[in-house]
């Protein structure tokens, strides 16, 4: 889930998709990209939006398009907005199967940057037969987008306000609620139509649109992390629709929906889903590898995964009572859940980082390539953007001070990682806005075609028990468990056993039989 990590600057620490973007928001210009090159029409429809083509800059091999839609889908003939939308085309044309939509995660993760960034994990016989084609959703990015300050400046000011990584004491909670309030107050005076008509539940039916757009009898769609509630959410609304649909890192549509439950929610999203619960097995586990690993191999290794174990409880107490340089207890943590991520950098780079932090040397944060200019290379990505459809769809306790226990409570199950998760949709508690069109259900509806569900035995953010349950809720799917590490199977942690079951599954609709275990091609610090 960008978060989840929940915040943009946490989001693009995270690094849904990819091993991060930046270790602070982007703060740029807010309006979608402008497209200056002449367009090459499409047909146009009746009711659908019409896309018109053209090169993203000179000579890539991206092409983008902007979408008008309805910004509430019950009134079409309402208020537009719009959605920035890339392709990448089959690369044998010839042999092409059709189009393949892309979700990155999130809530928020911009499509048109990441999934460019992302474009060479794709399985090779995909990017032969499918066109493949992302999009800002409503309010991220490039698209009609959730911005809650008048400048750049004013967005500045307000991202230095929130503690990094959680609030720690009395003082740090202060602040970390009294920002976010303020955030809300800024977003409900800006653009309050906007906020009701960012759910999950009205990007699936842009997604529909754009579906048709492209002239697709039926949808063949990949979604990671957020992307799974996404892609379940369209098969519910749209289960006639389905051709071909991948979910992989999955989140429990329950969890997120908080199911039947009524009245003021006890617990997060996030606590509901066990990110706290898998980012404590994730971490337990890197720590048995790096102590299994010489010190060669692993930098923080202390000879045995007993002693490493040790060490680490030891480093997360001194910083406690002693930070190094900028390098906090809460910063530390948080850097810690988000290097888990993605195993290689990720993995060696965070064991380097630990072991300097140990020796009383204050490392240099994580440093991430920028994405590839394809359309406007450093669009506008604010807390604000997640938070608009994270806090208006999923529901979370409004109470801020109820955060306090909540983080006690997950910090006894899931020790240091358990503060971490909790704190990430206290945002949520006075956010001013809910979706006028929620879906919370059902979510067994009969599709056209099965649905393929990866999920990941240690992964930081979406746990494995959200897989087994996505794959019980859909009517028709199967699950491929990858017995590896990490965040998303296909994009993060390599294994070529997920990507040649996902490349036919794709291509003619071949699952792989029930129970089917994929391992990683490498294990880490091996």
């Amino acid at each position: 889930m960008s978060a989840p990590g929940f915040t943009s600057r946490r989001r693009r620490r995270v690094a849904v998709l990819t091993a991060a973007l930046a270790c602070s928001a982007v703060l740029t210009g807010a309006g979608p990209a402008v497209r200056s090159a002449p367009p090459s029409p499409s047909p146009p429809v009746s009711g659908v939006p019409r896309l018109d083509w053209s090169p993203c800059k000179p000579g890539s091999p991206w092409d983008c398009a902007t979408a008008k839609v309805p910004l509430d889908h019950a009134a079409p003939a309402g208020r537009t907005i719009d959605l920035a939308v890339v392709r990448r085309q089959a690369t044998d044309p010839g042999r092409r199967v059709g189009t393949l939509f892309v979700n990155p995660g999130g809530p928020g993760g911009p499509g048109t940057v990441q999934v460019p960034q992302n474009y060479d994990a794709f399985p090779k016989e995909v990017r032969e037969r499918f066109d493949i084609v992302s999009w800002d959703p409503r309010g991220i990015g490039n698209s009609t987008a959730v911005n809650c300050f008048g400048t750049t400046e004013e967005a500045r000011a307000w991202a230095a306000r929130p503690p990094g990584g959680f609030p720690v004491g009395a003082q740090e909670r202060k602040a970390w609620t009294d920002a976010y309030e303020d955030l809300g107050r800024r977003c409900e005076q800006r653009d309050p139509d906007l906020l009701r008509h960012v759910s999950t539940a009205d990007t699936a039916r842009d997604l529909d649109l754009l579906r048709r757009s492209v002239g697709e009898p039926q949808l063949n769609f990949l979604g990671v992390s957020y992307g799974t509630l996404l892609g379940a959410t369209y098969a519910n609304l749209f289960p006639g629709n389905v051709r071909a649909m991948v979910l992989d890192s999955n989140m429990d549509p329950q969890a997120w929906t908080n199911g039947a439950s009524q009245g003021e929610p006890r617990t997060t999203t996030l606590l509901r889903m066990g990110s706290d619960r898998t980012a404590a097995a994730t971490l337990d586990r890197f720590l048995t590898l790096c102590g299994s690993a010489p010190a060669t191999r692993c930098a923080f290794s202390a000879g045995s995964p007993e002693a490493t174990h040790d060490k680490f409880d030891r480093l997360m107490q001194q910083l406690r009572e002693h930070p190094v340089g900028p390098w906090t207890y809460a910063k530390t943590v948080a850097d810690t859940v988000n290097s888990l991520y993605i195993v290689d950098p990720g993995w060696p780079a965070l064991a380097g980082r630990l072991q300097e932090l140990s020796q009383g040397r204050a490392p240099k944060p994580p440093v991430y390539p920028p994405p590839p200019p394809v359309a406007e290379p450093n669009p506008y990505l604010g807390d604000e953007q997640a938070a608009a459809v994270w806090c208006s769809d999923s529901p979370n306790p409004r109470d801020p001070a109820a955060y306090q226990g909540l983080e006690e409570d997950s910090a006894r199950r899931a020790g240091d990682v358990g503060r971490f998760w909790t704190w990430a949709a206290e945002p949520c508690a006075t956010w001013p806005a809910r979706s006028a069109s929620r879906y919370v259900g059902p979510w067994d509806k009969p599709t056209a075609r099965p649905v393929l569900v990866i999920g990941t035995r240690y992964d930081p953010s979406t746990p494995y028990a959200g897989a087994e349950a996505m794959a019980g809720e859909l009517a028709d799917a199967r699950l491929l468990t990858n017995d590896g590490y990490g965040h998303t199977a296909l994009f993060n942690n390599a294994s070529s056993c997920i990507s040649a079951y996902e490349s036919r599954y794709l291509v003619d609709g071949t699952l792989p039989p029930p129970g089917t275990v994929c391992r990683p091609d490498r294990v880490p610090f091996s």
